[in-house]
């Protein structure tokens, strides 16, 4: 439901943004747009208004998302204490030491809970109306009798052959409508008034209305009712289908107009005057079309019947081009959406050609996750779950690399003597109780050692350093204490691969000899000449591992293996689980 709120919410967003750039455009460039056009349009609405519906995964990946239910790990856990109205967790999994502090977003869990409530409601709210409005026309269309007079029919027959209308339309009369009205999304028919009415008023009214048949405004404008239901919230989605309804009467009168010689123009604007002298205002959200309308917009329909002209050749290759360009700029805002609407965290990755899926998810255990795979002598990656392993999430612990090469290239941290006395404040493991150095922070994930290297460089010039890393998003929002943890910093696992190769290949902007002296303190395990090296990171929220990375490399027998996997689930997702997972895909694969 949070990820739904947030990406409906900022695609809603942009999507506006996209609403008022057609609406402006329309405004300014009126004259340059003929009325077919000018609602021509209001289409493009529809597209900006469904773009927020559509997962943004839908723009990453076409592969079906994994909706399997998490394998909870037992038997793994050393430890688990209540800690500063959070909670604690310490995994071990043989030589790597796995710890989380959890995260408390219990508000955040409820606010988007809160949203979709009140978007429900709306959401019934106005579609009770609808129905209530709609219903007087579902009694319309029952109490309606064909008519039978043949005069009638054969004018209504004639107004067909005249608009070009060849498909079935029902005429009827009923005592409920006071003027001409279209209805019927399926069937339409089209309703007249018991009372008697003139000859040339019934034409006029029956082209107009058969107008509407073949433009498809009934069906339309149902579509627009139930977007106005979903975004009952957006003042601008009123507005521009507002002025959408009026562009769509002026659009058939200028149709109408055409097809009738200059000096029945004036006929015609007065059947529109006497029948919107007894018609009451029909609501907006009905799923019908009639000549009414309210009185601004009547006012500008008889002053473009009076001043109408026929569109020139060049008003309408204007029209044509204006529409094509704004339709590039509504699918550019739809390419938007697909970036911002999913927070910001779906990267977009060039792969090398030789780029190689395939399916892992026997190693997950029914968790979801990715493994990326860097071959660095053939240059080339294997890949489990393309669409997770572009995605950024929180780095958790491993960001801990990252920040201890920034305190060395910063001066912070001395290669030769990288120990930091504790400052004797309880921390919620005891390994964390005592004085480091960068080899045994790293190896136990000493949160208070990096957090004080972090504030000592300072949150500019970190920010610098990670920017010029391309670090994710590189967004330090959430504070220099929990930026990386489950907050605002997030990394996908192909950026973690990416960057771990170019650490090995010394190609950053830290001097070889921090980095050589970081490789020696990631030395995990050595096997048959070959040597491992990680991190692993967990990511805890609300008491519950929700999280795991491991990444790292092998090196050996002539060629180096970079490695990433991240998992997520409902709990004991953590560091040492996905540590196993890798574990045994190395091994399977024969690297490891």
């Amino acid at each position: 439901m949070s990820s739904f709120i947030v990406h409906f919410m900022m695609a809603t967003f942009i999507s506006s943004m996209g609403i008022l750039l057609i609406l402006l455009a329309k405004r300014v460039l009126s004259r340059h747009i003929s009325a077919r056009w000018q609602y021509n349009l209001g289409l493009l609405y529809f597209v900006l208004l469904v773009v927020p519906f559509i997962p943004s995964s839908f723009f990453t990946s076409f592969n079906t998302a994994s909706w399997i239910n998490p394998l909870r790990h037992e038997g793994n856990a050393i430890s688990f204490t209540s800690y500063g109205g959070g909670t604690v967790h310490m995994y071990e999994n043989g030589w790597l030491q796995d710890f989380a502090i959890s995260v408390d977003h219990y508000a955040s869990g409820y606010f988007p809970a809160i949203v979709f409530g009140i978007w429900v409601a709306g959401i019934i709210t106005f579609a009770l109306i609808i129905f209530l409005y709609n219903r007087k026309i579902h009694l319309i269309k029952e109490s309606a009798k064909f008519v039978e007079d043949t005069e009638i029919i054969s004018l209504f027959d004639h107004c067909k052959a005249e608009i070009g209308v060849k498909s079935n339309i029902s005429l009827g009369y009923s005592v409920l409508v006071e003027s001409p009205m279209t209805m019927g999304f399926f069937k339409p028919i089209i309703v007249l008034p018991m009372a008697k009415i003139s000859p040339t008023d019934t034409r006029y009214a029956l082209m107009h209305e058969l107008e509407h048949c073949k433009r498809r405004d009934i069906q339309i404008n149902s579509i627009i009712c139930l977007l106005q239901v979903l975004y009952w919230f957006n003042p601008l989605v009123y507005i521009a289908f507002n002025q959408m309804r009026l562009d769509r009467e002026l659009a058939c009168d200028a149709s109408i107009l055409t097809k009738l010689p200059k000096e029945f123009h004036a006929d015609y604007g007065r059947t529109l005057l006497n029948f919107v002298s007894r018609l009451s205002r029909q609501p907006s959200l009905v799923f019908a079309t009639n000549m009414g309308g309210s009185k601004p917009q009547i006012t500008k329909r008889i002053k473009h019947i009076a001043s109408y002209t026929a569109d020139s050749v060049l008003l309408k290759a204007k029209s044509v081009c204006l529409f094509i360009i704004m339709g590039l700029l509504v699918f550019g805002t739809t390419s938007l959406v697909s970036v911002f609407a999913s927070g910001a965290d779906d990267n977009i990755f060039h792969f090398q050609a030789d780029a190689q899926y395939t399916d892992l998810s026997a190693f997950f255990g029914g968790l979801e996750g990715s493994f990326v795979l860097y071959d660095l002598n053939n240059e080339s990656f294997t890949i489990h779950n393309r669409n997770m392993s572009a995605t950024r999430v929180s780095p958790t612990s491993t960001y801990k690399i990252i920040s201890a090469l920034i305190a060395l290239e910063a001066g912070v941290l001395d290669i030769n003597d990288t120990s930091r006395a504790w400052d004797g404040t309880a921390q919620p493991f005891e390994a964390w109780n005592q004085d480091h150095n960068l080899a045994s922070a790293m190896r136990y994930s000493v949160n208070w050692y990096f957090q004080d290297m972090d504030a000592k460089v300072g949150i500019e010039r970190l920010s610098a350093y990670l920017t010029r890393l391309s670090y994710g998003n590189h967004n330090l929002t959430g504070g220099l204490e929990s930026f990386w943890n489950n907050s605002s910093l997030r990394i996908s696992p192909l950026e973690q691969v990416k960057l771990l190769r170019d650490l090995h290949q010394n190609n950053t902007i830290f001097a070889p000899q921090h980095i050589d002296s970081l490789k020696n303190i990631l030395r995990s395990s050595e096997n048959d000449g070959a040597v491992l090296s990680g991190k692993t990171g967990t990511g805890a929220v609300e008491g519950r591992i929700t999280s795991g990375w491991f990444i790292g490399y092998v090196e050996g027998n002539g060629n180096t293996f970079i490695f990433t996997t991240y998992i997520q689930g409902e709990d004991n997702a953590g560091g040492s689980t996905a540590t196993r997972i890798t574990m045994s895909i190395l091994e399977y694969k024969g690297i490891f």
